[in-house]
């Protein structure tokens, strides 16, 4: 066995996969239950054991020890997992699909797309005219109608006669069908009417995060431009005008001390003096009148500054001379210096003419940017008038930073919004009044940065630095677009052009950024600036102070030579130069390019023996442009020479030729010379890697110079190695400046071996070592951001927009390329085994005669020829710099017009003749790079595949451009890329999955990077390769991650995100095979051929039917993609419910179906109804999917908005959505209770899934059962088993909650909308085909990003519409989205209704008749409750009213409890504001009474009195005129029914209505308190008295009562309410059952409270249950009875009375027990645990109610003159905080100054009071308990339950005064006596009875100090004491400064034995008080002793020191007796009388 499975390895390594699985299943039939796993452990053996292959035939023998470890390990320790099905072979499918003759269906439903791809070359965006080359030849929204807020008179109680009301509009036909048939046609006619085609165009887009399937379009390469700003010199102005000035603008920063611009020169003189000029300057160019320029800006910074330098003309003295007269004349003296001012200006009209050509510095200016940027966010102009600064002061927020971030890094993102606002800012203007006098011997660069520094840090630098009066006028402003008449900065003009008027032309200025670009070349700029920056030539000619120096760019030494690109500079010094010169340098450098310097002196003043010139020739310097062939930049000092300039001294430099040199050959000249360009790399390792690369394309001659060595044609090769493998230890920004070229270059290199000295350098796999270590150091730079893929920004756009297929040679015969093919290999695995064992030093691969495979393929292609024209931009150039010029963009994108791809390549194209035949055999860049990445090893191939993404869509492109030369009509899918390729492409979809599940665990970030980039792979080779074989490697994908040994959510959630990519393939539907699936049921279930073969059909009719809805193998292998993607749903919910699941795994599937489903409804490919219907076939199996998650669902979250009103308007009519409508739109305003009853009932477990989730994936459901056909939905429906339907029914039951309407906040629409943009903008972005989709909405394709529109999709469908991001919408688009979501509610919920209408229309053919209906109803009546529209509840009505015609005897016969609610229901939309809810609840109602005339109209009419009795009760905003007009629209229908004329229905339904009108008279009393909460629960509790002898009316009361206490948070009286509604049921469930477990009546629950007593039942001769309707509802039953007491339980939870919890328990637990119901068991003493755990650990911190009493006095009141009540608030309730309520409350109601509030709690005397003023005193009280009390109340809980007494005290002392000395301080105690015990059903009740009676002084004394005793002993002897508390309490008692303290009450009452023997004993009790008060005083000292800090010993010591003194004080007093109290008293008992000093009567004590 060991021997074979060996060999079994060696030839599963030269066989294809199919083949091994055979074979293994051969070898070992006993594990051919395995095999799945056998095969992906050979696979991972494979992948593990790569590196050691040719070890094998040696150590066979341990393989197998390898081997089967790894079996035991996947069957044993993996978790349940499944196996991927053997997918179809698509391609063959497709063609027996044809020949069967199936080809109409296939063209009908969308025809398999052929793939075809086109090659179009598109142009490149060029911001300029012509591009930059060398000079040498180189939902209509709806509308929105106003809402009339039509709100009629209010009748009153008054109004009794219904017939004087006019009726509203009666539905049409409501009579008038012939049969229920007829009936159910016309309600589906009307459903179908108006609806919404796409259901997901109406749903809010989702916010998630697992989006995966969006691949970002990155951005398109450009030439790098920062934050733009415009800047327009107006104006310079000085006191005098006199000569012409020339300004020059350019930025600095002042951080990086730095110039960051080029200059902007700016003329701004006018014509007079521009004459003086003419002589100079006969032709003056336009580009140079500019006066506005275009400055950038990339790192926005606190420091940078625009300094404006000024010159003039040169004048003959010093500057400062010059400067004088701008210092020291004035204009405005014109008449005082007329003559001075002519005088100067004729001296510098005599300069111009002379020296015109020459320049002087005279003067600066300096402004703050970003001062003026913040200031302009506020002003709109700026003056800086006397601010030097210019705006210098710093933003704290800006001055944090330390270090910007570079452009295009991560840290970049995240610069501050203040920088970002640069672009942003409003335009200014700019006075700058302080102009600087230029100092003569400081005008470098670092000169001027030190006077920025130094006004930066002074406030007033004009006392050092002399200014000259005059002001500088600019305007900035941002820049957005391109302007008008605006130039390159190589003076090329930009698009747009402008007239030709050259007053307005704009010049862009070149910044000079302060730190690192990281953006590759995009155009070509070739410039050079030289900066002469010193020349010393101090010690050799003092009379030389005037020096120019003459500029020239020479390609010879002939002056003919000088270029037309040269420049003059001049320039003024003695020590310094102070110019720049910008050159634009040719295409082609040689080595005579030199830079000659001509130095002269200027002579000021011509003197009388000087010729005409002024100008003397001083001496020569030049600088030679090339080093070695590489640019020369930098730093250089030079020497110069006296003598003219010897021939050829270009070849040499200065240091050389034998001339006669200034100053013994010292170097004078200090000079800086700087590139910007896109030609010269400035890099060694680049430059050595291009040079040698250029030798290899035969563009040089040997031996080649390289700098300093020189290389012969033998060592190319090593060389050009050598130079590979450098290029990573680049710079990083000269690589990202060239990584375009070097990638092609090393892409070329890769794809054909080159001839080197005769012999062929195959350089493949060293380039690609290359390509991998540049990719990765790409990537793991801190400076490059990564999008959310974690691609490198930069490799993506290359990969997207640039690359393509190497060039072939230009030259077949003079290049080095090898014509020979590449070398192959016969398998994959002896490919692999000569890899590893050839040498690394020659990898050559040898290549084996072509197989008969390679044949073939060869006489496919050798056919095809190319044309291709090559780009001969510049022969003169290296060709490496023509390369950049090349930019290619590359978009997949399949055309579904004709089902094509588009591949689309862009670039420059320049004409030529020259065209090359390349034969396609060369072009195979696809398959070497496979075969390089197969062979990898060691680092290089860990890092292949850590960022395979990056290879992976490499290989895609170039296989898209291989298949693009192919003639794909006669090469088939099959024969477009070879076996060995495929071979490869196998093994690395291998090697890429072993290495997600090797790094899963540690790296899972880098795992879910690799699995997406592996999904987009294979998404990409769906559109080019063999499907069936792609189909295979996503098989072999699921089976090779299923054995991974990790968590089962993990691989789940990596195989979703697999799949999810995959899914989104724009022809997922034909790759699914959708047009196959059946899309409807049969006409019949079989042909009738005899009875048991019929039946045996049927049988199997009804299986294949129900199989159509579950996961079958035939489904997944047949629809394969869908298959796998529902399979991994179902595997997320098998893992909740075994228990280890994890929710965002079912969470993550659950929205990639969603996803979807989505593309699917808004593709414009399914909008015929039989393609939906074939789709909707697809998902079919997802419906029984989603039945069996109902229990993981959450439609709990969907309840939480608040219910304001009725229900909504017509959302079809468009109404406007105002306040009011919205106030309206709720469905049920009331019945949240009832509603949490129901919710209760259903016996529901805990949801898992968060509300989001849950609506995406009902959503899908819905999808599903709008779009499927609805015969088969019915026969499905018909064959289910009822276990099965009441899923079902209880699923629609969750969508109905799920989508009922809900007002939007403000702020929940604005998360709504940003999570929509989002995903809309990653949509746009993104390179999946929903993206591709929505470029291409309405047919044409959009190459272009700006063409690309905010489309969702199909956008024009969506009813979603865009508005922008801000936080204050208007009204009328808050109002739209309302709308919006009105219309989703809608249409969800009319889907549930359609599905309902099937349901019931199979009724006759179910068994279960009643079940059915009484299923349905509930989810009619859950509808009902919702939030609905008018559209809605119309169609819902007529349903309804058909379920009556129908089955209306089931309805009143069966389902009591159901009839009860829809009478509840249908009579709350009689009360409905909207006319047409009205009309339709009014036609259902009386259908109700005339269906159930005949059946059971008694119990109809005692729920319809139920109902309007609940229904005036809950709801608060009730108005009874509506209802009324329905009661009175109800008598019309009566009236007009002919049929029922001769019955007593007529009679009866007006008698009935005349009750419901006097019952709603009754209750209109209440309307005038509901701001009144006490009042109203009095009224109500009233009313519900009433009803005591009709128990379902009473109960319905209980029940409105606890809804309004739960509502104002009551929970306590909420929770009081439910348990007398408890009692109720039980009294009446013990009339008619005998259950030991059942409580015995109300008797039972006095534990709770002896209130509920008051429920026993009257007698049994005046009432009978269950007699006439009478205790029919659902509550008069068991789990009635439980229901209302776990309601009550939770609500005394939540008010914090734990122990009535358990009391309440105590009545459950037996019945509980009785049914056996366990699960309910378990659930309740895990609530008692709770409760308990809850009494433990809150303990006494539960804050239970606060107590007044309040009295009302006054005629005002009415019936409350002169009553008292208790009034119940929550606790921590002050005294000011109710009595402000009820003084607000009552004020309102009789006017400020009318009401009076008692400040005092003495008793009132009425005959003092007004008679006109009402009267209230409010007083605090306290539960009292005598002392025989107290003993049975320990806990603080017992002490704030069932109290019924409560007391206040009242001081006074016999003068009157409240307050007197201790001596004289009396106190009253009254107690009080409630009628009933708190908590009740109320929150106030009524005072019956008043007891008072008085202390003494020394009965007040010894009360007091009792209460502190008994304090300190608390604070004592807590297990946690509280030290602060303690001190405090120390602190009053044995503090030495305590005013009235113990010590005071001692010396007043002990000091002395009273005279009165009477007051003997309080005497002594008093002192015995005092002597245990002393004690704890004690106990308390050294307590805190224990409990203090170092810092308080001396705290400490004073306490001490004061408790021994009071001990000392108080000891004669406290050892003194009275000695009558301790002689021995022998008296007669009776004798004993108890002295009292009450003033009640003696019954009342």
């Amino acid at each position: 066995p060991l021997a074979g499975l060996a060999l079994h390895f060696f030839l599963f390594l030269s066989l294809s996969p199919v083949h091994t699985l055979s074979l293994t299943s051969s070898l070992y039939p006993c594990h051919a239950s395995c095999v799945g796993q056998y095969y992906i452990g050979m696979i991972y053996i494979y992948t593990l054991l790569a590196n050691d292959l040719h070890l094998l035939l040696s150590y066979s023998d341990n393989l197998c020890v390898l081997i089967f470890p790894f079996l035991h390990h996947s069957l044993i320790v993996q978790p349940q997992s499944y196996e991927a099905v053997e997918p179809l072979d698509l391609e063959e499918f497709l063609i027996s699909q044809l020949r069967s003759g199936d080809s109409v269906l296939m063209q009908e439903l969308g025809d398999f797309p052929d793939d075809d791809l086109k090659v179009e070359q598109v142009e490149k965006e060029c911001r300029t005219v012509r591009h930059s080359v060398p000079e040498d030849g180189w939902v209509k929204s709806p509308t929105l109608a106003v809402l009339s807020d039509d709100s009629g008179r209010t009748l009153t109680s008054s109004d009794f006669n219904l017939r004087c009301l006019t009726p509203d509009k009666r539905v049409e036909g409501l009579l008038a069908f012939s049969s229920p048939e007829e009936l159910d046609r016309f309600n589906q006619e009307a459903r179908q009417g108006h609806r919404h085609p796409e259901l997901f165009a109406l749903y809010p887009p989702a916010d998630e995060e697992d989006a995966v399937e969006i691949r970002p379009i990155p951005d398109c390469p450009k030439e790098h431009t920062g934050d733009r700003i415009l800047i327009r010199c107006q104006s310079i102005k000085f006191e005098i005008d006199i000569e012409p000035i020339f300004a020059t603008m350019a930025l600095y920063d002042l951080k990086e001390k730095k110039k960051i611009s080029e200059n902007f020169y700016c003329d701004l003189n006018s014509e007079q003096f521009k004459n003086f000029l003419k002589p100079h300057t006969p032709h003056v160019d336009p580009s140079t009148q500019a006066r506005s320029a275009i400055f950038s800006i990339t790192y926005p910074s606190p420091d940078i500054y625009l300094v404006i330098k000024i010159e003039k003309v040169l004048q003959q003295g010093e500057i400062s001379d010059c400067a004088d007269p701008y210092m020291t004349l004035r204009e405005c003296d014109h008449a005082k210096n007329k003559d001075k001012l002519e005088k100067l200006r004729g001296q510098a009209e005599t300069f111009c003419h002379r020296l015109g050509r020459y320049r002087m510095p005279f003067a600066w200016a300096t402004v703050n940017i970003m001062e003026v940027i913040s200031t302009a966010m506020i002003d709109r102009d700026v003056t800086d008038s006397d601010s030097l600064k210019g705006g210098v002061r710093k933003s704290s927020s800006i001055d944090r930073r330390a270090q910007l971030p570079r452009r295009n890094s991560e840290r970049y993102n995240t610069i501050d919004d203040q920088f970002c606002s640069i672009s942003a800012f409003k335009p200014a203007t700019i006075t700058v009044n302080t102009i600087f006098k230029q100092e003569g011997e400081r005008l470098s660069d670092e000169d001027l940065l030190k006077f920025l520094a130094d006004i930066k840090k002074s406030s007033n630098p004009q006392r050092r630095i002399k200014t000259i009066s005059g002001s500088i006028k600019l305007d900035m402003c941002p820049v957005h677009d391109t302007p008008l008449g605006c130039l390159s900065t190589e003076l090329i003009p930009l698009i747009p052009m402008a007239e030709k008027n050259t007053r307005h032309l704009i010049k862009e200025v070149l910044e000079f950024p302060s730190s690192e670009v990281y953006v590759p070349h995009n155009i070509y700029r070739n410039l050079l600036y030289v900066y002469p920056q010193r020349l010393n030539f101090v010690n050799r000619l003092t009379s030389a102070r005037n020096i120019t120096i003459k500029i020239q760019f020479m390609s010879g030494e002939d002056p003919a030579c000088s270029l037309p690109v040269s420049a003059i500079c001049q320039r003024i010094s003695t020590v310094f130069a102070h110019r720049k010169v910008k050159l634009a340098l040719p295409a082609h450098l040689t080595e005579r390019h030199h830079l000659l310097f001509t130095f002269y002196h200027i002579s000021c003043q011509q003197k009388q023996n000087q010729s005409g010139s002024c100008e003397t020739l001083i001496g020569y310097s030049w600088l030679p442009i090339l080093n070695n062939d590489r640019l020369q930049t930098g730093q250089f000092c030079l020497p110069i020479a006296l003598e003219r300039l010897p021939v050829n001294y270009s070849l040499h430099t200065p240091e050389a030729p034998p001339v006669k040199w200034m100053d013994s050959h010292k170097g004078l000249f200090n000079l800086e010379v700087q590139a910007v360009s896109s030609v010269h790399t400035q890099d060694n390792h680049l430059e050595r890697f291009f040079t040698l690369c250029h030798a290899l394309e035969g563009g040089a001659t040997f031996p080649l110079r390289v700098r300093e060595e020189k290389i012969p044609e033998n060592k190319l090769e090593h060389e050009l190695k050598l130079s590979i493998i450098s290029l990573p230890s680049s710079s990083l920004e000269p690589l990202v400046l060239f990584l375009h070229l070097v990638l092609d270059k090393l892409f070329t290199l890769i794809m054909q071996p080159m001839v080197i000295a005769g012999q062929t350098a195959n350089l493949a796999q060293i380039a690609f070592e290359s390509v991998v270590s540049i990719v990765n150091s790409l990537h793991n730079s801190q400076e490059l951001i990564r999008d959310q893929q974690g691609r490198n920004s930069l490799l993506a756009t290359y990969l997207y927009w640039v690359f393509r297929l190497p060039d072939p040679p230009q030259d077949m015969q003079n290049s080095r390329y090898s014509t020979m093919g590449r070398a192959t290999a016969a398998t994959v695995g002896s490919m692999l085994l000569q890899s590893r064992i050839r040498s690394s030093s020659n990898p050559d691969i040898p290549g084996p005669h072509n197989s008969a495979e390679d044949i073939e393929v060869k006489n496919i292609l050798s056919a095809k020829v190319q044309r291709v024209t090559p780009n001969q931009i510049c022969p003169g150039l290296y060709s490496h710099s023509t390369q950049t010029l090349n930019i290619l963009m590359f978009i997949l994108i399949s055309r579904t017009c004709s089902h094509q791809f588009l591949l689309v390549t862009t670039g420059w194209e320049y004409d030529t003749e020259d065209t090359v035949c390349v034969f396609s055999l060369l072009q195979q860049f696809h398959e070497e790079l496979a075969l390089q990445m197969v062979v990898s090893t060691g680092v290089c191939r860990e890092n292949a595949y850590k960022y395979a993404w990056f290879f992976f869509e490499l290989l895609v492109k170039s296989m898209a451009q291989h298949v693009s030369h192919l003639d794909k009509h006669n090469v088939p899918r099959r024969s477009r890329f070879s076996d060995r390729f495929k071979d490869d492409i196998t093994t690395i979809v291998s090697v890429v999955t072993a290495e997600i599940g090797t790094i899963l665990v540690k790296q899972h970030k880098q795992a879910e990077k690799v699995n997406i980039s592996l999904a987009f792979f294979l998404y990409d080779l769906l559109s080019l390769m063999d499907r069936g074989f792609v189909f295979q490697l996503v098989k072999n994908y699921c089976n090779q991650m299923s054995a991974k040994s990790v968590s089962m959510p993990t691989l789940i959630s990596m195989r979703l995100e697999f799949l999810r990519i995959l899914c989104s393939h724009e022809h997922y539907l034909n790759l699914s095979l959708f047009f196959s699936s059946p899309a409807s049921a049969p006409a019949s279930p079989c042909p009738s051929i005899s009875s048991q073969s019929s039946s045996s059909c049927s049988f199997q009719e009804q299986q294949r039917i129900l199989g159509l809805f579950e996961l079958s193998q035939d489904f997944k292998q047949q629809h394969y993609l869908a298959g796998l993607l529902l399979t991994e749903l179902s595997a997320a919910l098998d893992m909740e419910s075994e228990g280890y699941g994890n929710i965002d795994t079912f969470k993550k599937a659950i929205n990639a179906i969603y996803s979807l489903l989505c593309s699917h409804d808004l593709d414009h490919r399914c909008i015929k109804p039989e393609v939906r219907a074939k789709v909707a076939a697809l998902y079919l199996p997802l419906v029984g999917i989603i039945i069996d998650s109902t229990n993981y669902l959450d439609f709990t979250g969907m309840d939480t908005h608040k219910h304001t009103g009725g229900p909504e308007d017509d959302l079809e009519n468009a109404s406007l959505i105002n306040q009011s409508v919205a106030m309206a739109i709720a469905g049920n305003p009331f019945n949240t209770l009832g509603r949490n009853v129901l919710v209760s009932m259903q016996g529901k477990s805990v949801a898992t899934l968060a509300a989001d989730t849950s609506r995406h994936l009902l959503v899908c459901f819905l999808w599903v059962m709008k779009n499927a056909d609805r015969s088969l939905i019915q026969r499905w429906t018909i064959d289910m088993p009822p276990s099965q339907l009441n899923k079902l029914l209880e699923l629609l039951t969750i969508c109905v909650s799920c989508f009922e309407y809900r007002v939007m906040s403000t702020q929940a629409l604005q998360k709504s909308h940003q999570a929509k943009m989002q995903l809309e903008e990653a949509l746009l972005r993104g390179m999946g085909a929903r993206g591709e989709m929505m470029k291409r909405v309405g047919g044409s394709v959009c190459l272009g990003i700006a063409c690309l529109e905010h489309l969702r999709w199909r956008k024009d469908l969506t009813q979603w519409r865009q508005t922008n991001d801000r936080q204050d919408k208007t009204k009328a688009e808050l109002d739209q989205e309302a709308l919006i979501s009105g219309n989703l509610a809608t249409e969800g919920n009319l889907i549930v209704l359609d599905l309902l209408e099937t349901i019931v229309q199979a009724v006759p053919l179910s068994e279960c008749k009643d079940s059915v209906v009484g299923g349905v109803l509930k989810v009619l009546l859950h509808a009902l409750t919702c939030n609905q529209s008018s559209t809605f509840l119309s169609h819902t009505f007529s349903t309804l009213r058909a379920l009556v015609v129908k089955f209306g005897d089931l309805l009143f016969e069966e389902e009591a409890e159901q009839c009860a609610d829809l009478c509840q229901k249908v009579l709350q939309y009689c009360s409905s504001p909207v006319d047409e809810n009205r009309s339709q609840a009014c036609a259902t109602l009386y259908l109700i009474m005339r269906y159930s005339y005949s059946n059971n109209f008694s119990r109809v009419k005692m729920q319809v009195t139920m109902s309007l009795a609940s229904l005036v009760g809950k709801s608060s905003d009730f108005q009874e005129e509506y209802l009324r007009r329905s009661l009175r629209t109800i008598l019309a229908y009566a009236e007009e029914d002919t049929e029922m004329q001769n019955t007593q229905l007529p009679s009866q339904v007006e008698e009935l209505l005349r009750n419901l009108n006097s019952i709603l008279s009754d209750t209109v009393k209440m309307r005038e308190f509901q701001e009144d909460p006490e009042m109203l629960m009095d009224l109500m509790y009233r009313i519900a008295k009433g009803y005591q002898t009709s128990p379902d009316l009473r109960l319905t009361w209980l029940q409105n009562m606890a809804e309004k206490h739960n509502n104002r948070k009551c929970y306590t009286e909420s929770a009081m309410c439910l348990v007398h509604a408890a009692a109720l049921v039980a009294e009446y469930l013990s009339m008619l059952e005998d259950h030991k477990y059942l409580p015995v009546g109300s008797v039972t629950f006095q534990n709770i409270s002896p209130n509920v007593l008051e429920e026993s039942a009257v007698s049994d001769d005046i009432l009978s249950p269950d007699e006439d309707g009478v205790c029919s509802g659902r509550y008069f039953t068991e789990s009635g009875l439980v229901g209302l007491l776990e309601q009550a339980a939770e609500l005394f939870s939540n008010g914090g009375l734990y122990e009535a919890v358990n009391e309440v328990y105590k009545i459950i637990i037996p019945i509980l027990e009785a049914h056996r119901d366990f699960r309910k068991l378990a659930s309740t003493h895990d609530k008692l645990q709770r409760a308990f755990d809850n009494i433990l650990q809150k303990g006494h911190k539960r804050m239970f109610g606060t107590y007044f009493r309040v009295g009302f006095y006054g005629a005002k009141f009415g019936d409350l003159d002169e009553w008292e009540f208790i009034y119940k608030e929550p606790g921590i309730t002050h005294l000011p905080e109710i009595s402000h309520r009820l003084e607000n409350f009552y004020s309102q109601c009789f006017g400020d100054e009318t009401l009076v509030m008692i400040k005092d709690s003495t008793p009132v005397n009425r005959k003092q009071l007004d008679p006109n003023k009402a009267y209230i005193q409010i007083t605090y009280v306290e539960p009292f308990f005598d002392d025989y009390e107290m003993k049975d109340r320990l806990t603080n809980f017992e002490k704030n339950f069932n109290l019924r007494r409560f007391m206040y005290t009242t001081p006074f002392t016999k003068s009157g005064r409240p307050r007197g000395e201790l001596n004289e301080q009396y106190k009253r105690k009254t107690i009080l006596t409630t009628m009933h015990a708190f908590p009740y059903i109320k929150t106030r009740i009524n005072v019956i009875q008043k007891e008072e009676f008085d202390l003494t002084p020394i009965e007040v004394a010894i009360e007091d100090m009792q209460k502190k005793t008994r304090e300190l002993a608390v604070a004592t002897h807590r297990e946690q004491p509280d030290a602060k508390m303690l001190q405090m309490l120390l602190q009053g008692s044995v503090g030495a400064t305590v005013n009235q303290g113990p010590l005071e009450v001692a010396q007043v009452f002990l000091n002395e034995i009273p005279a009165d023997p009477k007051l003997f004993r309080h005497h002594n009790k008093l002192r015995l008080c005092f002597k245990e008060f002393i004690m704890r005083c004690g106990e308390a000292v050294e307590k805190n002793k224990h409990l203090i800090t170092l810092d308080q010993k001396e705290y400490q010591q004073e306490l001490k020191k004061n408790y021994n003194r009071l001990r000392e004080s108080l000891r004669p007093m406290l050892e003194r007796k009275i000695p009558e109290l301790y002689k021995p008293i022998i008296r007669p008992r009776e004798s004993f009388k108890r002295l009292s000093f009450r003033r009640a009567p003696e019954e009342n004590s």
